[in-house]
């Protein structure tokens, strides 16, 4: 197949339903599926999915969503960073609206006054550097290792070109750890996962080994309805047959050794450390800052931080939807208090996260 919508052919997905129901009847009892991907999660509710599949077949959203998983503390800091005089704080724009303590966010920040820039790419920093040789620009490094590769591009960029006034906060993350405390959940029963698509593109199918040794099933898909269907039906064949491994239904855009240029640069630039996830807690190696050859670029190396006092948000469950053991629905602030036009928590945020999903479509 070549063409989108071939991707989303109504016969297609009637012949992957078909396959999915006679997969479901050999098992004999509930199948929990978590998706590891707001892409996913988006499309999932989209097209209907979760309505279409057998009922033994559960699927539950994940820690998918890098605005979502961002820590209170880590908002904080990044309203604290922007208020400072003579910075010009870029971000991209679904980290506008998340709120830190106290439901302040960069958005309030810069209808204060604070010079508050939305971003489509890390490209537009250097730009803003130059253009503004007085300003400290302060760029929030978020995501995950999809777009990690490019803010690590723009670094090394900007120490060829001796720019000074450029730093990076860094509050990106790596998944595979992430997967790692999921699998040890003692509170989650995973059969199998749908891995990332975007992500996977960069990192390969070997950084998710863990799963299949495990004793879960693993399939990296797509964001179209026959890529999600036909990841369902993979993830259940190996349930059934009880042969573990980490299939590539997405092969059109992964390949198994993911893109080795892009993550040699990233490791260049970049080296793990512990980092704090909204409902997750802290996971060792799971963050990315920048290495020492690089401090000069760190923004925290630049400027000291005051004591921050941080706390999530009073009744909000987000954390507990990012460990896939709540649905949006079981929180109390969730269609009552907490909408896209009033967002509470980050999953309502940002269009990847399960709660603007679930408004959306359920």
């Amino acid at each position: 197949m070549k063409f989108i919508d071939e991707y989303r052919d109504p016969d297609v997905v009637k012949a992957l339903l078909r396959r999915i129901d006679a997969a479901a009847q050999k098992i004999s009892r509930t199948v929990t599926i978590m998706e590891i991907c707001g892409s996913h999660t988006y499309a999932i509710g989209r097209f209907g999915l979760r309505n279409l599949l057998p009922q033994n077949i559960r699927l539950i959203s994940g820690p998918g969503c890098p605005v979502c998983v961002t820590s209170s503390r880590d908002v904080d800091i990044a309203l604290y960073l922007a208020g400072l005089d003579h910075v010009v704080f870029a971000t991209f724009g679904d980290m506008l609206r998340v709120p830190g303590t106290g439901g302040k966010s960069l958005q309030k920040k810069r209808a204060a006054g604070a010079d508050v820039r939305v971003v489509s790419s890390a490209d537009e920093c250097i730009a803003l550097a130059l253009n503004d040789p007085q300003k400290e620009i302060i760029m929030m490094g978020i995501g995950f290792e999809t777009t990690a590769p490019t803010i690590a591009a723009v670094i090394a960029s900007c120490r060829k070109k001796d720019i000074r006034n450029f730093s990076v906060f860094s509050v990106h993350k790596i998944v595979p750890p992430a997967i790692n405390t999921l699998l040890t959940d003692p509170l989650l029963n995973i059969d199998g996962f749908l891995c990332p698509g975007h992500v996977s593109t960069m990192i390969g199918a070997a950084a998710y080994q863990m799963i299949p040794d495990s004793g879960r099933a693993a399939v990296i898909t797509g964001f179209e309805p026959v890529d999600i269907l036909e990841g369902v039906w993979m993830l259940l064949k190996q349930i059934d047959s009880g042969r573990m491994e980490v299939a590539i239904q997405y092969s059109r855009g992964v390949k198994p050794e993911g893109n080795m240029r892009a993550m040699n640069l990233l490791h260049s630039v970049f080296e793990t450390n512990d980092a704090e996830w909204r409902g997750l807690g802290t996971i060792p190696a799971s963050g990315l800052a920048l290495r020492g050859d690089f401090e000069s670029f760190d923004t925290l190396n630049k400027f000291s931080l005051p004591d921050i006092k941080s706390g999530d948000i009073s009744g909000c469950g987000c954390g507990d939807i990012l460990r896939g053991i709540k649905l949006p629905g079981d929180c109390p602030l969730f269609k009552k208090v907490c909408t896209p036009v009033n967002p509470i928590g980050p999953c309502m945020v940002s269009s990847e996260g399960t709660c603007s999903t679930y408004y959306k479509y359920y």
